[in-house]
């Protein structure tokens, strides 16, 4: 999924710890070769070319139903089907060159969640318009660290920890400890998190300059550019799913709409700042980010 996985795990033995972790491991890998829009190869590459309704399998299903409802709750700031713009933008970045209108318009003609359908009666997806692609890496990740985690509970291991990245979802926490200690930048203390997971999304890393603009690897589904505005957004929920998804469609929607849409969400609870500065921060009343002194809140 163009990321590496790490795994951190209590266990009684050492024997136990390794059969959980090929375990876990593999569980990855079957998702990679499911979901990575890197690889040819994968269910999610292959699924858009065919014309008619094809049936996928349960965890490609999963993933795009969840990316549909994200769709659909946030106005299309976050959009699954971006596959041809995010390949572009890519390209984009390497020759730290602005795509041509021409080229972005096509892209932009063939993205559009309202462009996929999905029917849950026969498991089945299909496009409305030709070459089509799908990009599901700001959901993906979260998705894989559940599964993980579902394998390592299976297996015995109350205490564990999936990391993909940016996104991190944990089980019971640690021996002796009241949860996982996450550090975020904009924080001066760490959270304490368990049965949860937390994912923070931002252009800090994947960005290029043009012209003394800042583009993020993040676009925007409207106009198929790279998102200008300097900000990281960390997002707390049950699930790895849930909070990659909603930290990916935070940096589009912003502070105020992105806000205003976290506190429709029960046991969410977001966190956007721009390098140090508190932005905006919502608490649910499951967790509770620790936020420092004089945030600016909206």
């Amino acid at each position: 999924m163009g990321t590496l996985f790490s795994i951190k795990l209590y266990a009684a033995s050492e024997q136990e710890a390794k059969e959980a972790f090929q375990a876990a491991f593999a569980r990855i890998a079957q998702l990679d070769a499911t979901l990575s829009d890197y690889r040819a190869d994968s269910e999610l590459s292959r699924v858009t070319q065919s014309a008619k309704p094809v049936h996928v399998s349960d965890d490609l299903f999963a993933v795009l139903s969840k990316g549909q409802w994200l769709a659909r709750q946030t106005d299309g700031a976050f959009d699954v089907t971006l596959g041809p713009l995010t390949h572009l933008w890519r390209e984009s970045r390497r020759a730290r060159a602005l795509p041509g209108g021409a080229v972005l318009k096509d892209a932009l003609s063939r993205s559009g969640f309202q462009k996929m359908h999905l029917d849950a009666s026969t498991h089945t997806v299909c496009f409305d318009v030709p070459g089509m692609q799908l990009d599901v890496g700001g959901i993906a990740k979260g998705y894989a660290a559940d599964e993980a985690l579902v394998v390592l509970s299976r297996l015995g291991i109350k205490s564990a920890l999936v990391a993909a990245s940016g996104d991190l979802a944990f089980s019971d926490a640690p021996p002796g400890e009241k949860g996982w200690k996450i550090a975020i930048d904009a924080l001066h203390r760490p959270m304490l998190l368990a049965n949860a997971a937390v994912s923070t999304s931002g252009s800090t890393e994947q960005n290029f300059v043009v012209g003394g603009v800042r583009y993020s690897h993040i676009l925007d589904p409207k106009t198929g550019l790279g998102l200008t505005t300097d900000i990281t957004t960390t997002v707390v929920a049950r699930r790895g799913i849930d909070a990659d998804g909603m930290a990916t469609a935070l940096n589009v929607l912003g502070p105020e709409r992105g806000l205003a849409f976290v506190e429709k969400q029960p046991g969410v609870a977001a966190l956007i700042a721009a390098g140090k500065i508190i932005l905006a921060v919502r608490q649910s009343n499951v967790y509770t980010l620790p936020v420092p002194a004089d945030p600016i809140a909206p």
